[in-house]
Formats: C-alpha cells, structure tokens, sequence
C-alpha cells in the first residue's frame, strides 16, 4: 500500500545519524544556509558564538525528526513476523513518542498502545514500538498518526483486529494560542473485531486503563 503522506526523497538524501555538531563538518551546506537565513529573519547574528553551529546542529536535528520518511516499512519489521496459533489480545503500553505538528513545526509527545488479536502471526513486540516510531518521524496530526499506525498493522499481519490509542501533548497548544499547560489529546483507531465487537473493545479499554 502506497502511503499519499509519504514525501519523495531524494536517493542521496542522507539522514543524522549523531546531531552533535563538529567543527568544520561538511552536512548539508544548502540546509544549513535556509536556517542561517531563518535566524537572520529572527533578528539574530548567526556568527556570534552561541549560534555559530547551530544551522548545523539543527540540520541534523530536524533530519533526524524527520527521519520516518526515509526508513522503510520492511526494514523496520526485518522479518519479525511469525507463525503463531495464538488468538488472545496483545497489548503494548505505554510506547512513548515524540512527533512534530505539521501546521506550526512543533513537538507533540506521548504515549501509544497497540493492541491486537492474531489470526495465525504474532510480531515481535519491539517491531510495534518501532512501527509508531516510523510514522512519528514525519511532519504529523495526530489523528493521521493513529490511523496509519492501526492500518498498518492490519495490513502486515491481517489479523481479526487492532486497535490503537494515542494520548499526546502539544507545544503547539501549550507554547502558543490558548497556552494550556495542561491540555492532552486523545485519538483512536479500531479495526476488525475491535470496531465490531463491543466484548473485544471493552476489554481492549479496560486493559489500557492506568493501573
């Protein structure tokens, strides 16, 4: 499946893989130029020395933030994909993530649960915490988030159901606008049996309550 958010990225696109600065390092002079201008724009001096590496620094930051675009779907499941005749839920709590609001640039952070009923293949638990990683690494809304992470794991593993729960905060609602410290969004995607089955999504619900 083809994902219409996934942006095209050039073959020699490369990606941080340590956002420390070096002195001297050769990253992306062309990037690193459009954020010199940004600071510039802000008022500030990008040769004074507290900003005199931070077009890099930041460079590879936002690469890094961004990096979901670059990693493939295969890649990061690397075949941790079994057979298995268990029919019981799984439920993966508490996978922390970090994302950034595609309207203002800012973070959103927070926690998921993915939960689902196999249909004859398990994956790895590790693989789930690394599929909601894959997705928010990308300029994000959190409602597309829970959505492509749902559909995904309905798509590789076709099982009688998912269902995910994302519980996030937003500096964009936190830093700016209506500045409210203390705000949290909630956002959820049922497929299969936990969209049609209320027994199911009950005790989906009931398992991601804090203990």
């Amino acid at each position: 499946m083809v994902d219409p958010h996934v942006a095209i990225i050039p073959a020699d696109f490369h990606h941080a893989s340590d956002i420390d600065a070096v002195s001297d390092e050769a990253y992306d002079p062309q990037f690193e130029a459009l954020i010199s201008q940004m600071l510039v724009r802000l008022g500030e001096d990008p040769e004074r020395e507290g900003l005199r590496h931070t077009p890099l620094r930041v460079a590879k930051a936002l690469d890094f933030l961004t990096s979901g675009y670059r990693i493939d779907l295969e890649t990061v499941i690397n075949n941790a994909i079994f057979e298995d005749c268990c029919e019981e839920m799984v439920v993966v709590k508490d996978i922390e993530f970090y994302s950034m609001c595609e309207h203002h640039m800012l973070p959103f952070f927070g926690k998921a649960t993915v939960g689902y009923i196999p249909n004859g293949h398990i994956i790895g638990l590790s693989k789930v915490a690394r599929l909601v990683n894959l997705f928010a690494r990308r300029l994000q809304v959190q409602e597309r988030l829970t959505n492509q992470v749902a559909d995904t794991m309905m798509e590789i593993l076709a099982p009688h159901g998912v269902g995910v729960i994302l519980e996030a905060n937003h500096l964009c609602m936190m830093m700016r606008g209506v500045s409210k410290q203390n705000s949290s969004t909630v956002t959820s995607a049922m497929r299969g049996s936990f969209l049609s089955d209320h027994r199911v999504r009950s005790e989906f619900l009931e398992l991601t309550r804090p203990r």
